[in-house]
């Protein structure tokens, strides 16, 4: 890895863990920057989540106001979130991620979708009892599409924030800005799980990660600021835009 490389990867890392922090989907940025510098797709894939993951870790530390009245959610989703990392986790070191890759723009519009239509989706959940009136519990939908979201997010993991901060804010009424902090603790502990396996299992290759470790740091944390300046609506607008333009390049990347 030359130096000219190590600093491409390292400014790639930095954007993708500032774009984590304010909306999800930053490894459209750093796993194509390793595919450039020459490392297979999967080998890419998995030292992209193992280099991108202090990044989640820099985030939640900076969204720790936000996070301290949100412990019991957290631990009520542990189970569900972590049984879903195990499961992708396994299932990209064993199959082909050609297949997945075809229906991951189709996943992020979807994701999109739901944000887009979050008011009507949340009047449908409370008529139907699937959303939370108050407290700070949690429905028993949303450990589904935790599960969901998690076995995903551990496979590729594009789009991943989006998708859950979708479901949170469906199904979880409360301030964008506290969601959003759920969503990066959520995606955290998913790449935790996803990190350990790969470590064990996976062809990490441990000096890019390294490198894009510290990009990944710096943008996570300094991703929050610029996240909390934003806004709820401008926030919701940037999370859907971003997941439009990000699903609009990886169709492109299926038809060329």
């Amino acid at each position: 890895m030359s130096i000219l490389e190590a600093m491409a990867l390292l400014a790639a890392a930095f954007c993708a863990g500032a774009i984590n922090a304010v909306a999800g989907g930053g490894s459209l940025i750093s796993f194509p920057a390793l595919i450039v510098a020459g490392y297979p797709a999967k080998t890419a894939n998995v030292t992209n989540t193992v280099a991108l993951w202090p990044g989640y870790l820099s985030g939640s530390f900076a969204y720790r106001p936000e996070l301290r009245r949100q412990r019991e959610r957290v631990v009520r989703l542990l189970v569900p979130t972590v049984l879903g990392a195990l499961l992708g986790s396994a299932i990209l070191l064993r199959t082909s991620e050609a297949a997945f890759e075809s229906v991951v723009p189709f996943l992020i519009i979807f994701a999109c979708g739901l944000m887009f239509f979050q008011e009507q989706l949340a009047a449908i959940a409370s008529e139907h009892r699937l959303r939370m009136i108050d407290g700070a519990g949690v429905p028993w939908p949303l450990h589904v599409t935790t599960f969901l979201s998690a076995m995903y997010g551990a496979y590729f993991g594009a789009g991943l924030g989006i998708m859950i901060l979708a479901f949170l804010i469906i199904m979880i009424p409360d301030d964008i800005q506290h969601s959003n902090a759920l969503k990066g603790m959520l995606s955290l502990l998913i790449n935790a799980v996803a990190v350990v396996y790969f470590a064990a299992f996976g062809p990490v290759e441990w000096a890019p990660a390294a490198v894009m470790a510290g990009g990944a740091i710096v943008g996570g944390y300094l991703g929050v600021g610029f996240a909390r300046r934003l806004g709820a609506v401008w926030l919701r607008r940037v999370v859907i835009g971003y997941g439009l333009t990000v699903a609009a390049i990886l169709l492109v990347r299926l038809v060329t």
